[in-house]
This record gives structure tokens, C-alpha cells and sequence, in this order.
């Protein structure tokens, strides 16, 4: 997994109590995306001005507004007035690398969540805060990679469920589909466990310790993103927020399901993991016993070839066997019967 590169844009000399925004690369520019809706009524628009906003405030429709960078702090600055945000929340959603959590402030609920998508055979990890207020969500993104495309998408149908009910169905949308892209992410994790598996029990190489490393790696960092995130649905189902009806408990309990359903899947893809590394370890051992054994084995049969190629190159004046005339072709047939029976021998113990 390839975590995003953090950038920083803090500025010298700003105002106290001006947000500071770490965390998000510059280069994106901030959009503000807006969808308005109802069962009989849907608009969508991009803005330009956050004063725009206002009309959306105070309506009997369902506000979504989706934003999206964080280059002009601005933006949330105004966003925090008009919505009546605390600071430290906007602060929390400029912090990329903060850990996933809930809290209840009364008017509204704030999530964070930690999103794995992949992208060209890697993972990413990018952040999402999400804010669910009586009438209005608010989603706050890294980059514009359209996590949420599949809601927009559901959003436009005038059949859609999601037209027919409130903020805290459409928040446990955008969270529902944040829970399946963990699926999507360890659903590539294990068909490379799988494929590296294979590799390993056919022909182990150097390689393939990266890899495992990668893989440990890659569900560490789902691991920490997912772990809390049930934590934060138990709290939310336990919650008495008067901003989550309680027909949506059953659909809270259903995200709470898969989430600890992706746990298990984690806990059993890392005892997977730490068996190739085993398998690997146990392979290299035998191979390393295998060259072993060669070795020894040709030792032990040129230890007796040694003594008597030894023997017979000794400078005594009186050795029978050297005025013979077929001495050294009974010496070296001799030997020769040496090895072979060596070898029978081996091969009758099973060592060969």
C-alpha cells in the first residue's frame, strides 16, 4: 500500500484561531459539489461562492454537500460559520492523518473514516470526514477520486430509497459504500496471498520476501483503519442521537456486521501471510539441507579415496604393491569399488 504523500500548507503571520490545513497537496483545488433533494425534487450543481450555501440551510429537503481539497482554507472557514461547526472539527478534517472517530456535538454528528481504494494495483489511503446534520450531510475529501459516485449515482434515480428519506439515510450510504471498498481492497490482497503462495511452494527466490513484507504492510494499514471504524458503529447503534431515527439502527447494525466480518477477514489474511513466511523460511531450509547433503555425501566418499591415494603416495623405500604391474589399475578399480558400494549404501538408507 502506498500511503499518500502529506504536504503541508501552513502560512507564516495568519490571524489566531485561522485554520491551518496539513495534510492535502496544494496542487488540489477546492470544490464545493451540491446536491439537493427530496422524493419529488433533485438538484445538483457545482458552486462557486459558499455564500450559495444559505438557501440550502433552512429547507425541508436533504443537502449534500460535498467538498472536496482543502488549497483554500477559506472555504471551511466559512462552511464552520454558516453551518455553526466547531473550530476543532474543522480542524480534525484538515488533519489527515488523524485516527477514525465519532463524536456528538447535539446538532450534529461528526465521522472520520479512513477510505482504501486501489488504484494501478496499489492501495491508497485517504481520509474522510463526514458530518450529519438534521438536514444536511457534509463530506470532506482528500482528492477527487468520486468515492461516492455510486451514491450520486443512486441519488439521481427518482426511485432511489435514498430520495424518500433523510440525512441519516444518506449518511449511512456514504458510509456503507466506505465499508465495501474495504471489501474491493482485501478481495486484491487475497488473490496476491494466493498467487504468492503458489510461487512459494513451487520455487522460493529472493523476491518474494518483499513481497510478504508488502502484504504484512498492506493489511497493517487496513487493520488500522478498520479497527476503529467498529468501535465508532457500535457507538453509533448504541448512540441516542436524535438525529439518527431509529429505523436506521437495523442499517447500522448491518455496516457494524461487515465491518467485524472484514476484521475476521484481516486477522485471518495476516496468519496467512505469516504462514508464507514460514513456508518460505521452511523451503529455504530444506534447500539449504539439500546442498547440504550433496556435499557431505561427496565428502564422505572421497574421505576413504583421500586415505588411499594418500596411502600409496607415501616415500617408503619398500612398498610391495608399487613393483606390481597392474598396481595402479587395481588401486584405481579398488576405488572405484569403494564409491560404488558407498553409494548402494546410501541409497539403502534412504540418504540419496
Amino acid at each position: 500500500m502506498k500511503k499518500r504523500r502529506r504536504f503541508s500548507t501552513q502560512k507564516a503571520g495568519l490571524p489566531p484561531g485561522t485554520l491551518i490545513g496539513y495534510g492535502f497537496d496544494p496542487a488540489v483545488k477546492t470544490k464545493v459539489r451540491v446536491i439537493d433533494f427530496n422524493s419529488d425534487r433533485f438538484y445538483e450543481s457545482e458552486i462557486n461562492s459558499i455564500d450559495d450555501l444559505s438557501s440550502f440551510k433552512q429547507t425541508e429537503t436533504v443537502t449534500w454537500i460535498d467538498i472536496v481539497g482543502a488549497s483554500q482554507i477559506e472555504v471551511l472557514d466559512k462552511i464552520g460559520q454558516l453551518f455553526g461547526i466547531h473550530n476543532l472539527v474543522l480542524e480534525d478534517m484538515l488533519n489527515t492523518s488523524h485516527r477514525p472517530k465519532t463524536e456528538d456535538y447535539g446538532e450534529y454528528l461528526f465521522l472520520i473514516m479512513k477510505n482504501i481504494r486501489l488504484q494501478d494495483n496499489d492501495l491508497l489511503i485517504e481520509q474522510i470526514s463526514l458530518i450529519i446534520g438534521k438536514n444536511y450531510v457534509i463530506t470532506f475529501l482528500e482528492n477527487d477520486f468520486n468515492v461516492f459516485e455510486a451514491v450520486r449515482n443512486r441519488l439521481r434515480s427518482s426511485k432511489s430509497k435514498i430520495r424518500k428519506t433523510g440525512a441519516d439515510y444518506l449518511g449511512y450510504a456514504l458510509l456503507d459504500l466506505v465499508v465495501d471498498n474495504y471489501f474491493i481492497a482485501l478481495e486484491h490482497v487475497g488473490e496476491q496471498i494466493d498467487l504468492l503462495e503458489e510461487r512459494v511452494i513451487q520455487e522460493v527466490d529472493a523476491t518474494q520476501v518483499k513481497e510478504i513484507q508488502g502484504l504484512r504492510t498492506d493489511l497493517l494499514f487496513i487493520r488500522k483503519a478498520i479497527w476503529p471504524l467498529r468501535e465508532i458503529i457500535s457507538n453509533l447503534e448504541r448512540g441516542d442521537s436524535e438525529l439518527l431515527s431509529p429505523q436506521m439502527h437495523i442499517y447500522i447494525r448491518d455496516v457494524y456486521d461487515h465491518v467485524v466480518q472484514i476484521i475476521d477477514t484481516v486477522e485471518t489474511y495476516r496468519e496467512m501471510v505469516n504462514g508464507l513466511m514460514d513456508i518460505y523460511l521452511s523451503s529455504i531450509s530444506n534447500r539449504m539441507n539439500e546442498v547440504m547433503k550433496v556435499l557431505t555425501i561427496i565428502s564422505t566418499i572421497f574421505i576413504p579415496l583421500t586415505f588411499l591415494a594418500g596411502l600409496e603416495g607415501m616415500n617408503f623405500k619398500t612398498m610391495p604393491e608399487l613393483d606390481l604391474d597392474y598396481g595402479y589399475p587395481f588401486l584405481l578399480l579398488f576405488m572405484l569399488l569403494i564409491v560404488l558400494g558407498m553409494l548402494r549404501f546410501f541409497r539403502k538408507k534412504q540418504w540419496l
